[in-house]
């Protein structure tokens, strides 16, 4: 095998890498090392600021350490039968990588996750020393996500935590019979007692201990996972359904969405279909609307007989449309949680609205300055001398607030 040059193989593992969904550095704690020497800082609102159009963040260094595997998921570009191209890097590889790229402001954290080289344990191994390394050698404090492999070993994950910022493990599809299917090598219940380790880890640690009356540091950004959609025939509101369970069992900060996209190889025991990215971004804006504006899984699909998302509207709005009978909504009297059900709404504008409804009537003018659009808002809403009429019951509604396709720019 020709030998890579360090550019050959950041081109290989950081293409391989583009299907693990990372994310933010949201919930890590706040490091200055201007205060306290080293290199590297983090905010406690997020480090990474930068996204994709879909939604990505791409202001972390998302690199693999191997895209070599000796498992054989059907759903991965770096199966073990895959005709891809291989690399590895070394530990200290990444960490160059890492300080060279972030003293030249090219990215503010670090996103490492790993093919498995003949052994989970010898895998994660690598991993935790990179990030030992980079705390402990180099005086690393920027946002650090390791990718944990759930059949490695507890000491393992016990040493991740103290030096990554977030943790996670996927369960990587929504149901163990696809599991078993399509990726047999794999355990389910072996993915999910790693997770309800990792939670009482963290709950452990996040109790003052009885010397120091402090809380011992162990990924403080908590630990996220990542369901892979299209390679099986669940339905969004499977999908959902296990979301649900997962934020409910394991006390995740997240729940990552990553849309199935097979390579065109033969080797594929898939059909080759195109990448739901659509569906995928659907699934994250349902997923917003169970954890910040008080809707139930069961109620965000009840108008959908194929249990399925619209992809033409947001879930909101499908709800909104499907639940007329509960609109028009006093924008003056109605209470924060159905205001938050109103298309259009979101939780800053409806902050806004409570705020200053209480100082003078809102006027349908002001909730346009406060919301930002109004379009979508004005059906659903009466304001001071504002009433939207016989519109909530027009037949041709949604076509109205459905978006039109808009022909792209060539320049």
């Amino acid at each position: 095998m020709a030998v890579l040059s360090i550019r050959e193989k950041l081109a290989i593992l950081s293409d391989a890498a583009k299907y693990d969904a990372s994310c933010a550095s949201s919930g890590a704690a706040k490091r200055d090392s201007r205060k306290t020497g080293g290199i590297g800082s983090t905010e406690g609102m997020g480090i990474c600021h930068s996204y994709a159009p879909d939604g990505r963040c791409i202001s972390l260094l998302k690199i693999l350490l191997t895209n070599f595997c000796i498992y054989d998921c059907s759903y991965c570009i770096n199966r073990s039968s895959s005709n891809v191209r291989r690399a590895r890097f070394s530990v200290n590889e990444i960490i160059a990588l890492t300080m060279s790229f972030y003293k030249r402001n090219y990215i503010e954290g670090l996103f490492l996750s790993s093919g498995v080289i003949r052994a989970p344990d010898e895998t994660m191994a690598e991993m935790v020393e990179v990030a030992r390394r980079l705390r402990v050698d180099e005086k690393f404090g920027g946002y650090i996500h390791l990718k944990t492999i759930p059949e490695c070993s507890q000491e393992l994950i016990d040493k991740a935590g103290l030096y990554a910022d977030r943790l996670s493990i996927n369960v990587e599809l929504p149901t163990d019979e696809s599991v078993n299917r399509l990726a047999p090598e794999k355990r389910p219940e072996t993915i999910r007692q790693s997770m309800a380790k990792l939670r009482l880890r963290m709950e452990e640690k996040s109790e003052p201990t009885v010397r120091t009356k402090r809380k011992e540091r162990f990924a403080p950004g908590g630990q996220s996972t990542q369901i892979i959609i299209g390679a099986d025939t669940a339905t969004d509101d499977t999908i959902l359904h296990t979301s649900a369970r997962l934020y409910g069992s394991y006390q995740l900060r997240r729940v990552y969405y990553s849309a199935f996209s097979p390579i065109p190889d033969s080797s594929s025991a898939l059909p080759l279909i195109k990448p739901p990215l659509m569906r995928e971004h659907r699934l994250y804006q349902a997923d917003w609307l169970m954890r910040f504006y008080g809707f139930d899984q069961k109620e965000i699909l009840q108008s959908s007989p194929d249990g399925m998302l619209d992809l033409a509207i947001d879930p909101k709005l499908a709800w909104a449309l499907g639940n007329r009978q509960r609109f028009p909504v006093d924008v003056n009297r109605a209470a924060r949680e159905m205001l938050l059900r109103v298309p259009g709404l979101g939780t800053k504008a409806v902050a806004r609205i409570i705020e200053t409804r209480r100082h003078h009537r809102l006027r349908l003018e002001d909730v346009g300055r406060l919301c930002g659009s109004i379009a979508k808002v004005r059906p659903f809403i009466t304001a001071e001398g504002w009433s939207p009429g016989g519109t909530l019951d027009a037949a041709r509604l949604r076509e109205k607030l459905t978006p039109q396709p808009q022909q792209l720019s060539l320049l």
